[in-house]
């Protein structure tokens, strides 16, 4: 079930896309708001986001992940680590290696984070919304979910 341009529904489903893509931006926008605080950059936090699903990983290994030169990554990771986010350690297999991980405090702070991003959109959902519109938002998340699953 592909749309092409000369297909009678690929009007309704373009906007529907651009439609879907501003929502979605204004929702992320509203939620990184509830975050607080949030001076970290769209690169940071990034490295955080990685070192928090991967574990443990040099400057090196972390500039590759993220597509950026190696000298692009000292300043991120200074600041995170002058932010008390991200901590170094002797790599185990090689000394001359420096492994970077989340700080406890980057923890806790992040689960706050999360938190009170969850509680606002609960809070949300449970004010604006009907039983029954929740019951359709459900419905949604659903198809949602079959944009994005390959």
């Amino acid at each position: 079930m592909s749309a092409t341009p000369t297909d009678p529904q690929f009007p309704r489903a373009s906007a529907l896309a651009q439609d879907l893509r501003a929502l979605l931006g204004k929702l992320k926008r509203r939620l990184r708001a509830q975050g607080q605080g949030e001076d970290l950059t769209p690169s940071q936090v990034s490295v955080l986001l990685r070192l928090e699903k991967d574990g443990p990983a040099t400057a090196a290994g972390l500039a590759r992940a993220e597509g950026m030169r190696p000298q692009s990554m000292g300043p991120v990771i200074t600041a995170l680590e002058g932010a008390g986010l991200v901590s170094g350690a002797p790599d185990p297999n090689d000394g001359r290696q420096t492994l970077l991980s989340l700080t406890d405090a980057c923890r806790k702070w992040a689960q706050e984070k999360r938190a009170a991003k969850q509680d606002w959109l609960t809070r949300t959902i449970q004010a604006r919304l009907s039983s029954q519109e929740q019951s359709e938002l459900v419905a949604s998340v659903e198809l949602l979910k079959r944009l994005i699953d390959d």
